[in-house]
């Protein structure tokens, strides 16, 4: 609902645009220094702290309603984006690496994230009687209160010994020896390395990058149905469509794991037909295929990040993470940009069917960029 409120204190398109670019810039300046943090950093500590950001910038919307209000909120935001991006992953693999199950890593990952759309889900389905009730003041309380209950889980998790060759570790002790800033540049050195020198890394990083960008479309999916004549209780629901098709791309993101790279790269193309097809549509029933075309690009993604923590192998696995992060929230800042000026001329349903050009063509390189599961590439280089 940020997006209606925002227009509802006065703020036309390119002023909500321009609060994207803000939001997206400052998670791209902090990106890879916060993945190189997580990790020389406890990992866990740093997703509790990203909530508590989080929530503190959604305190700031409701008590300072102005462009200027809106503007620090999102600059938090995205220090919290910074802050967990990258690191929640790495943590993921490392817990599982250490109890000898990365190979469940996409499956979990997949359900993790089909769990946090079905809450999101319930809180979209929730948004509408809420604001009845309560209006802004109440969804902004609500928001705060989930990010506290995020901190909590946080600090829950558990958090296993980093994975690592004798080779790297090395080199990281030798940077320890100048201190906790000589251990931060020698892994921020190492993650960089890796994404430079490694070619399989190179590409799964921009395949990545790519993917994570065109999640700038749900940003113009409220704005979208509003367009189409819906009522403000209304677009919780539309958009709950496309929440819940994300919730079941990521729970067969397991399954789909060791799915050949030419398949996912068909999904992808497909997906850029529907979302264009239903931006165009001009109708309530053009959000069913939005929702399934959103729904087959969540699996693509989750799979994707997954073959990227399988073909990472240094210790600097949240800097390598956070270095695709970045080039994403880069890329998202070129869409916010591009949506921002082409509202000059162009109404928003056009916009948001252009942007699935560039989906449509990542997905002819994905088949060459997405790296081949474990097994796969280990029978690759035994042939």
């Amino acid at each position: 609902m940020y997006q209606l409120l925002f227009t509802d204190h006065g703020l036309s398109a390119a002023e909500v645009s321009s609060l994207f670019i803000i939001w997206s810039t400052t998670a791209f300046l902090l990106e890879v220094p916060s993945g190189a943090w997580a990790d020389v950093f406890s990992r866990r500590k740093l997703l509790v702290l990203g909530a508590l950001v989080r929530g503190l910038g959604f305190a700031g919307w409701i008590v300072v309603p102005s462009y200027a209000g809106f503007a620090l909120g999102f600059v938090l935001w995205g220090v919290s984006s910074a802050l967990i991006s990258g690191t929640f992953e790495a943590l993921v693999y490392d817990e599982l690496a250490a109890r000898g199950a990365a190979d469940r890593y996409a499956g979990l990952i997949g359900r993790a994230k089909s769990a946090s759309l079905v809450l999101n889900l319930a809180a979209t389905a929730l948004a509408a009687p809420l604001f009845e009730l309560g209006g802004y003041p109440l969804l902004g309380a609500v928001s705060v209160a989930s990010c506290l209950l995020q901190a909590a889980v946080g600090l829950s998790l558990p958090e296993a010994t980093r994975v690592a060759t004798a080779d790297e570790t090395e080199e990281v002790e030798t940077g320890a020896g100048d201190g906790p800033l000589g251990r931060y540049v020698a892994m921020l050195r190492l993650g960089l390395s890796e994404v430079t020198t490694s070619r399989t890394v190179r590409k799964a990083v921009v395949l990545v990058a790519l993917l994570g960008g065109f999640l700038a479309f749900d940003e113009y999916f409220p704005l979208l149905a509003r367009e189409i004549g819906a009522s403000t209780a209304l677009v919780p629901l539309l958009i709950a469509g496309t929440v819940a098709a994300q919730a079941i791309g990521g729970a067969l993101a397991g399954p789909a794991y060791r799915w050949p790279g030419s398949v996912l790269a068909v999904g992808l193309a497909l997906a850029a037909g529907l979302l264009a097809w239903g931006a165009l549509s001009g109708t309530a029933g053009g959000f069913v295929p939005i929702a399934i075309g959103y729904g087959v690009m969540q699996l693509v993604i989750i799979v994707a990040e997954a073959r990227l923590q399988d073909a990472i192998t240094g210790p600097a696995r949240a800097t390598v993470t956070s270095v695709s992060g970045l080039f994403a929230e880069l890329f998202a800042v070129l869409v916010y940009a591009g949506f921002a000026l082409g509202s000059v001329w162009f109404a928003l349903p056009v916009l948001v069917a252009g942007l699935t050009v560039p989906l449509f063509l990542t997905a002819l390189i994905t088949p060459s960029a997405l790296p081949a599961p474990p097994s796969q590439a280990q029978e690759g280089a035994e042939g």
